[in-house]
């Protein structure tokens, strides 16, 4: 009770600072561009209200700036499997409500929004899918005792030796994508590689160095490595120094994402080099396959964490049909399904545990083995990092269009 009346006085008084500067605190279009004074106002998602919810879940998912093309399928996904909780008599007796806090793609907004959702009453936040972005908030969910998770960052610093005992990421790590997207290529025979990496986030730089590792321990040989830099819309001075080895390679592996990993592949292709390319789940998004289009989306194949389509897992129909239910249309991307994955796994914890207490609900994620949209998962515990034991979906991207490989869970992965 305690918790319920701290968070309607902090809700309320949000409100009322949000109307002052003409803010709509319940607003649900994630589409509009904030400006600065708003930027942070609480998006209210689904038919609960905060203050009428006993379960708050918190959110500090980006929807403007760069990271937004990743967060907000995700959020839709997150609302989905609570409002599917909340249909079908909600979680321990109560409603469950989801208020997100834009963190604009910026650490230090990402860290306050944790904050504020904290003082809000917050039961568990869910961060940005990405270490870098997400990070601030998990840090501010273990100060406060309280279970945090990410649905996408697949950094190993993403566990629990890096941010606390209480925070978890539902995304294979790096080492398992980058061990899965190796073996996947020795497995096709592959021999000599050629790795460009993208050195702006942990994610891009940390992908390459675990692909590396995981090549060489297969017998491969790296050719020469590059390195680029998100946002120089430059590919140029790497692309001379690849068309000077190129006949010694037989696969690509770039480590990068979108919007420049679209001008790194097309620049590629069009100087006629049609080397197959590997990469991880940075691949996994719709604007990257309509950038290339058919003339140069082929031969690509990336790691990644989920894939919907029935032969990729049988628990794929059923939630596409409640998508439809609610949005009138099948999901864009398979990010939806991160969120739904994510929100399912941290609400399941905590109809098992019988509670929303953080210590309890982190306890028994280690406990449980779920089967997901995205695999079957079992955390390991505190102590070995909470590191996601999953499998990696291996998708081919052959005339623009997306085909499922197989699940793939490498027989080697190397250290964090």
């Amino acid at each position: 009770m305690k918790k319920t009346v701290s968070r309607l006085a902090v809700l309320g008084a949000l409100a009322l600072a949000l109307s002052a500067c003409g803010a709509d605190p319940t607003s649900n279009d994630a589409g509009t561009e904030p400006d600065s004074e708003d930027a942070t106002a609480p998006q209210v998602e689904g038919d609960v209200d905060p203050e009428d919810a006993g379960i708050l879940i918190g959110g500090s998912l980006c929807l403007t700036g760069i990271q937004a093309p990743l967060d907000e399928p995700i959020m839709r996904g997150i609302q989905l499997a609570i409002d599917e909780f909340n249909d079908n008599g909600g979680l321990l007796g109560e409603e469950i409500a989801f208020v997100n806090l834009d963190g604009a793609s910026d650490p230090v907004v990402v860290g306050n929004n944790g904050e504020q959702l904290v003082e809000m009453g917050a039961d568990a936040i869910i961060t940005p899918a990405d270490f870098d972005f997400g990070g601030p908030a998990s840090r501010a969910a273990q100060s406060a005792g309280i279970v945090g998770i990410s649905p996408g960052a697949s950094s190993p610093l993403f566990g629990s030796e890096t941010l606390g005992d209480k925070q978890f990421t539902i995304a294979t790590w790096n080492t398992t994508m980058g061990a899965a997207a190796a073996e996947f290529g020795a497995d096709q025979g592959y021999e000599n590689a050629y790795v460009v990496t993208d050195t702006f986030i942990d994610y891009t730089a940390s992908l390459s160095e675990y692909f590396i590792a995981s090549w060489e321990n297969l017998g491969g040989t790296v050719v020469a490595e590059d390195t680029y830099t998100q946002g120089d819309q430059d590919f140029s001075a790497q692309l001379q120094r690849l068309q000077g080895v190129a006949d010694e390679v037989d696969v690509i592996f770039i480590s990068s994402y979108m919007p420049d990993l679209g001008l790194i592949i097309r620049d590629i292709r069009a100087a006629g080099i049609d080397i197959p390319i590997l990469g991880g789940d940075s691949y996994d998004d719709p604007e990257l396959w309509s950038v290339l289009g058919e003339e140069y989306g082929n031969d690509i194949t990336y790691a990644t964490h989920v894939f919907l389509s029935e032969e990729a897992s049988p628990l794929v129909p059923a939630f596409v049909e409640l998508y439809e239910e609610k949005h009138g249309e099948e999901p864009d991307t398979s990010l939806v399904a991160i969120g739904y994955d994510t929100a399912r796994a941290l609400l399941l914890a905590m109809e098992e545990a019988g509670t929303t207490d953080g210590a309890a609900v982190a306890q028994q994620m280690t406990e449980m083995e779920y089967e997901l949209l995205s695999g079957s998962l079992q955390w390991s515990s505190a102590e070995d990092g909470h590191e996601p034991q999953k499998e990696s979906a291996l998708v081919s991207l052959q005339g623009g269009e997306t085909v499922f490989n197989t699940w793939l869970k490498p027989e080697w992965t190397p250290d964090p």
